[in-house]
């Protein structure tokens, strides 16, 4: 059963892949493009030439074939994780189907792992942000998800053990304010990042942010909807 779950876990992620890459090619790219022409506008008000560096992928394969490759990869790896995530919480999370398991697991893993991260640490387009402190920003972002994992399952764990003397209902608020309560705390305490120019345009900011965010909705959502549908048929 583990194998079946992971072939379908894969050609799932390999179809809401491909709705991501489109997507992201028909309204994504334009905010990255924005972005790095702001960057170059800057560069010449300041008499200073725009070096890209050595440019190892053009531009054109990036927004391309690079993007496809690296969307489809990505998901299809997801995919085989999602699945695998699937086959051990069937069963255990009360007497759901295939369809609304799959759907419960997408949507909680789009707000543990992304969701809360994004609000705290928001994408910004390439050419925001210091060089310098990449490293930083990145360990922020990768221990905002694993507070917020950690977090996900101790809150789930806590519903199903109040479930029997609260209530399925009563059980699921006291896990869900568990869990909002400690990412609130985490997101307070943990170091606030805003590298962004005062005079990088809002709207283009804001432009990238969502389409950021709609992609990875599109991803889990169609993941968590294709896999429980299959698995239901099966």
């Amino acid at each position: 059963m583990t194998r079946t779950f992971l072939i379908r876990g894969m050609i799932c992620g390999i179809a809401a892949g491909l709705l991501v890459f489109l997507y992201a090619r028909l309204f994504g790219e334009s905010s990255v493009a924005g972005a790095i022409g702001f960057e170059e506008q800057i560069a010449h008000l300041a008499g200073a030439a725009h070096d890209h560096g050595d440019e190892i992928v053009s531009r054109d394969v990036q927004s391309g074939w690079g993007l496809f490759v690296g969307v489809i990869a990505f998901s299809t790896a997801l995919g085989g994780l999602f699945s695998l995530l699937c086959a051990y919480a069937w069963g255990r999370v009360g007497k759901l189907s295939a369809r609304a398991t799959a759907a419960l697991l997408a949507g909680a893993c789009f707000v543990a792992v992304y969701l809360v991260p994004f609000l705290k640490y928001p994408a910004n387009p390439p050419s925001i942000g210091n060089a310098d402190t990449i490293g930083t920003r990145t360990q922020l972002y990768f221990g905002m998800i694993v507070i917020s994992v950690v977090a996900m399952v101790a809150s789930l764990n806590l519903g199903r053990s109040l479930a029997r003397r609260l209530g399925i209902w009563n059980a699921a608020i006291a896990g869900g304010a568990t869990y909002l309560g400690l990412v609130i705390i985490a997101a307070v305490l943990m170091p606030a990042v805003n590298e962004v120019p005062e005079a990088f345009p809002a709207t283009l900011l804001w432009s990238f942010r969502t389409s950021a965010l709609v992609m990875q909705l599109i991803l889990w959502a169609s993941l968590g909807l294709l896999f429980g549908e299959l698995t239901q048929r099966s």
